[in-house]
């Protein structure tokens, strides 16, 4: 059926075939991504410690933004990619990202619905969402859009580049582990999801814009759509 093409061609285009990029993997990226990577997962694991309704909790939110930033600038020059469309076009995969996100996002929206019935996965996800709950939305919003954009740049700009083999894998692996300190089972587990599909989008289209566009779609529609999809029918 031609609407089954269109979706191969999409899949292959935005996600499998992967793009000839130059490696720029040096003693410096590895270097300066170890470091920070531990000091991203501290302060990460700090923030989320942090009681809701701290005022702490927001300045402590984007410090942790201002690790990945630092970090993937520092380690060496990232790239933004080029897009390649069904039709063997180029673009900068911006509306790739945007779509990949968007379903993304309607998987977790529905794997919600069950979570919302297990007490035991849904009280560590009512803690993080309470955090959201103490300040203004478009404040909120804004510090998760940083936080996304940052995260690409260093897991799948920096981390990504310092990599030679296996590099969706691993740096998928990395991003999960980063994320342990919070103490958040599904926020791991969410990690290992967005970081299978951006890992390879990033494969795809050699550099983070693409990237970027999918965490920002997903995020942010997390954000605004999952306190709803968890109180559905209770």
């Amino acid at each position: 059926m031609p609407v089954f093409g269109e979706l191969r061609a999409f899949v292959r285009a935005s996600l499998l075939d992967p793009a000839d990029e130059p490696s720029t993997a040096s003693r410096r990226r590895w270097i300066v991504t170890g470091v920070t990577l531990i000091a991203g997962a501290v302060t990460l694991g700090w923030s989320l410690s942090i009681r809701p309704g701290d005022p702490l909790f927001y300045p402590a939110t984007i410090g942790v933004a201002v690790v990945w930033l630092v970090g993937a600038f520092a380690s060496g020059p990232l790239r933004l990619g080029h897009g390649r469309t069904r039709t063997g076009g180029t673009s900068r995969a911006l509306l790739q990202g945007v779509i990949l996100g968007g379903l993304l996002l309607a998987v977790f929206l529905a794997g919600a619905l069950l979570v919302g019935r297990l007490p035991w996965l849904r009280g560590p996800v009512d803690v993080l969402l309470a955090h959201a709950g103490y300040g203004a939305l478009p404040i909120v919003a804004a510090i998760t859009a940083l936080n996304g954009v940052a995260e690409e740049l260093f897991f799948r700009g920096a981390v990504f580049a310092a990599l030679t083999r296996w590099r969706v894998a691993v740096s998928t692996a990395v991003y999960a582990v980063a994320t342990m300190p919070s103490g958040v089972p599904l926020l791991v587990f969410a990690a290992v999801a967005l970081g299978v599909v951006t890992g390879l989008q990033r494969r795809a289209t050699g550099g983070v814009s693409g990237p970027i566009a999918t965490h920002l779609t997903w995020s942010l529609g997390m954000l605004f759509a999952l306190p709803w999809a968890l109180n559905v029918g209770s």
